[in-house]
């Protein structure tokens, strides 16, 4: 388990997704787009990105398949991120209550760092496209999809990764 200093009296813990995390999850991201994500999507691209009915199932089975981190303060989860095996990072949320003290970039380095790609990609949102931009990751295309007959506009953005050096036993 990693630490992350937020100010003299606080800790935040990342540590590995367990199946107990998925609905605390499930509510951080609801919360997390209707509030965060308010200022750059409409009500009615917010309702349709975040309904508010999630297959829990289908999360947690896609959390297990990937390589999957949460944040935790003190009984809180603040956040969670995760990535599969080709480097697509698919999930990046952190709590309405914990922005812009650095849980994203921490998230983002434990995801990255976890990959043996040579490539991340992920699809960023209007308001998480400049914290990518600053991590270096690059906009290929800006796309819109498509939810519920409601489009949503999001960016493909690539980063390529630092060779990993690896040292081999003799």
């Amino acid at each position: 388990m990693s630490q992350l200093q937020v100010n003299h009296s606080s800790h935040i813990t990342l540590r590995p997704y367990t199946p107990e995390d998925c609905e605390e999850i499930s509510l951080l991201f609801y919360e997390t787009v209707h509030t965060v994500n308010a200022k750059d999507y409409s009500r009615q691209q917010l309702d349709v990105w975040a309904t508010g009915s999630i297959d829990l199932a289908a999360w947690n089975e896609s959390f297990l398949a990937h390589t999957s981190f949460v944040a935790v303060a003190g009984e809180t989860i603040a956040g969670f991120g995760d990535i599969d095996s080709s480097g697509y990072l698919d999930r990046l949320y952190v709590h309405k209550d914990y922005q812009g003290i650095g849980i994203s970039t921490a998230l983002c380095e434990k995801l990255e760092a976890s990959v043996e790609s040579a490539t991340v990609t992920t699809h960023a949102s209007i308001t998480a496209r400049p914290f990518f931009e600053h991590r270096g990751y690059v906009v290929k295309k800006e796309q819109q999809v498509e939810r519920q007959g409601i489009l949503l506009t999001n960016y493909v953005m690539d980063k390529q990764l630092e060779p990993k050096i690896v040292f081999k036993e003799e």
